[in-house]
Parts: structure tokens; sequence; C-alpha cells
């Protein structure tokens, strides 16, 4: 069995798999991927695998300049997004928008 590349919370997986999230907001660790790379993708709680995704683009951003349209990307509110990265990654400042496809 092939390890997974990223992992995501359970909860994010129908919303994946329709394309209703099309990005992810991760930490420093998590910011070294680049456009083009296929990875797989593993539930966070158990790492069952459930689909592969294709990386269109990774771009720097702090909480402040998260706007309505990443969390329409996110399919939740702009409060809610900031609420759920800040819970997270409570000590973090800095993040890394990893924009996504279904590959």
């Amino acid at each position: 069995m092939q390890p997974n590349d990223i992992t995501f919370y359970q909860r994010f997986e129908a919303d994946i798999l329709a394309g209703r999230k099309t990005i992810t907001i991760r930490d420093k660790p998590e910011s070294y991927f680049k456009a083009g790379d296929i990875l797989r993708v593993g539930r966070f709680e158990d790492n069952q695998y459930f689909c592969t995704i294709e990386v269109l683009s990774v771009s720097p951003i702090t909480l402040d300049e998260l706007t309505e349209q990443h969390a329409k990307q996110e399919n939740m509110g702009l409060e809610e997004l900031k609420e759920v990265i800040r819970g997270i990654y409570p000590n973090e400042e800095l993040f890394y928008v990893i924009k996504f496809n279904l590959a």
C-alpha cells in the first residue's frame, strides 16, 4: 500500500470529492508542494486513501489576507474558515494556500 502524500480531516472528504473544496490552507511544514504535483489524499483520522489531487498553485497568505473567495473555495464562511485555521494552527501567522483539482 502506498503512503498518502497529504491528509484532510474526514469532514472535508465529501466536499473534496464533489469539487466544492478546491484549496487547503496549511502551515510551513506542509508548504513544500508545487504546481503539477500529483498527491495521494488520505483521511487524517485513519490515513485511508480516498482520492488523488493535482496541485495547481501554492501561495503564502496571512489570516488577515483571507477573503470570502478563499472561504468559498473551502466551502465555508470566512469567519468559520478563520476559526478552523486558528483551531488547527493556534500559534501560526503565515500560511500557504494550496489550490488543487481532482486528478
